[in-house]
């Protein structure tokens, strides 16, 4: 129960690699504040009753990362209602397979939007109370994309690489006041956009051939980390961004 006594506010929790982080980061102890747009509610709905499962207190509340307005109502509701927020973890994405020379901007500037300033819009309306309590632990969960350009994601790349810079300069303003900031950079996680951008399971299989270990991952797959982050366990950890991607890439 290494998140005991913790209140955890996951972004983007209503499938994927978010739906994984709210049940195990119960399962670890954390009470969990679960959000994402409005149209999630049903799917959210059955992210708390995991959470519950897991005999923790679940609150679902529904946020669009990209309204400030939005953001900061939201983290006043959860911490109302939770009594504080020790945990905040940036989850929340989206990614629209597009060449850069194809690329609308429209599509470029909903990237940014919701990846990148949806990360700086959440982290700024947490970190008032973060700095009041002297503590506070922030998980940006950027990609591989982001260390390196993938086809027909650059503009997904440019926002996550400016995922892993924001948890590096934020580390740096903020670890003196007792709050660390990591990421996670997660390879090719078999969530729902993972399965629609490997429709194929030749290509399935190539990729997975392609790891050290063999495999994909799954959303279960970066619950552990993420845990790691969260807790004590990495006090003398802030400003990195850690792959998780089973040996697929090595820098």
């Amino acid at each position: 129960m290494i998140l005991k006594d913790k209140t955890v506010l996951v972004t983007g929790a209503s499938r994927g690699i978010g739906a994984a982080l709210a049940k195990g980061m119960a399962e670890a102890g954390a009470d969990i504040v679960i959000t994402d747009l409005e149209h999630e509610a049903n799917a959210m709905a059955a992210v708390a009753g995991q959470v519950e499962a897991a005999g923790r207190r679940a609150m679902c509340i529904p946020i669009d990362v990209t309204n400030k307005a939005r953001v900061e109502e939201v983290v006043a509701e959860a911490t109302a209602e939770m009594g504080q927020i020790d945990v905040l973890v940036n989850n929340a994405g989206v990614l629209k397979l597009s060449r850069l020379d194809a690329l609308d901007e429209a599509t470029w500037d909903q990237h940014f939007d919701v990846n990148a300033k949806g990360i700086m819009l959440c982290t700024n309306a947490i970190l008032p109370q973060m700095k009041e309590r002297g503590t506070g632990r922030i998980v940006n969960i950027a990609s591989l994309a982001g260390r390196q350009g993938i086809e027909q994601q650059g503009h997904y790349a440019a926002t996550k690489a400016t995922a892993i810079t924001l948890t590096r300069v934020y580390a740096q303003e903020l670890g003196n006041q007792g709050i660390y900031v990591n990421a996670l950079c997660p390879g090719i996680i078999m969530t729902e956009m993972g399965q629609n951008n490997l429709q194929k399971q030749e290509d399935r299989d190539y990729w997975a051939g392609a790891t050290a270990l063999r495999r994909l991952g799954e959303p279960e797959d970066i619950v552990g980390p993420a845990v790691f982050f969260a807790s004590d366990l990495s006090g003398f950890v802030t400003g990195q961004a850690l792959n998780v991607c089973g040996g697929l890439y090595f820098h």
